[in-house]
């Protein structure tokens, strides 16, 4: 069967480095589940190496294309290819609550609403690896006080510990890219349960960050705390300069001012 094309509307860059694709597959750690769902294989550069590993491997393709051509050159993902959009489709139609990993060379268009959808399903996967655009997998990995901190930041932190673990140059890929791109890793915390309600949590932060150049007086204003609250120095400042615990604790303040979510 002939290569598939690259589809710009998919966001599809084909990864032609084996020695690449073999360290995104090494970073698993395979630990705490017997499965891991590859998003968007393309033409299976990356999961030739899950297949060799002591684990379940099963992949999710959204394009046609791709899907024939790994049912036609792997036969080892017999019955292991979905054919459906990861953002949309319920994954326990395969997993029932089981565990199991997420790694992939993940589409920049939608990479983000990716870790966004994996949070969502965070008691189910221990850990998650990949390669994003590059400045996407820093802002996962990114710390307090900087410009690149933000909503991805705080949400993926609060549930797993992320590690940026290297860069990878544009002419690696089918068609390049324009940008650079970089692996990173998210390990889900021992404790991952917050000490707070989690959609207030999310609504602080998602409130916070809309308006990040506002002092947290101003930019939670919607949320109606009470004078007393905002009163508290922590509202002093920007959310930037919040680390995960701190907007935790904020959140448990706003919790005891009586907001609910």
């Amino acid at each position: 069967m002939e290569k598939v094309k690259a589809k710009k509307h998919l966001g599809q860059h084909f990864l032609k480095d084996e020695s690449i694709a073999k360290a995104i597959a090494d970073t698993l750690s395979l630990k705490g589940y017997e499965e891991v769902l590859e998003i968007g294989p393309g033409m299976g550069v990356l999961t030739k190496y899950l297949l060799e590993k002591p684990i379940i491997t099963r992949v999710i393709e959204i394009d046609t294309e791709s899907v024939a051509y790994l049912d036609a050159n792997y036969p080892k993902l017999k019955d292991k290819i979905i054919s459906e959009d990861f953002l949309k489709y319920d994954i326990n139609q395969v997993y029932e609550n089981k565990q199991f990993a997420i790694i992939g060379n993940f589409p920049y268009n939608i990479s983000t609403q990716i870790v966004f959808r994996t949070l969502e399903f965070r008691d189910q996967i221990p850990e998650f690896s990949g390669m994003f655009q590059k400045e996407v997998a820093e802002r996962i990995c990114e710390k307090k006080g900087s410009k690149a901190y933000g909503i991805l930041s705080v949400l993926a932190q609060a549930f797993y510990d992320t590690e940026y673990l290297f860069t990878v140059d544009e002419n690696v890929f089918i068609p390049p890219p324009k940008v650079k791109s970089g692996v990173m890793k998210m390990t889900r915390k021992e404790d991952y349960s917050l000490p707070c309600g989690e959609k207030l949590f999310f609504t602080v932060v998602k409130t916070a960050f809309q308006q990040r150049r506002k002092t947290l007086r101003n930019s939670l204003k919607t949320l109606n705390l009470s004078d007393k609250l905002r009163e508290d120095t922590i509202f002093d400042k920007r959310p930037e300069q919040l680390s995960v615990d701190e907007f935790i604790e904020l959140t448990q303040k706003i919790e005891t001012d009586g907001v609910q979510s």
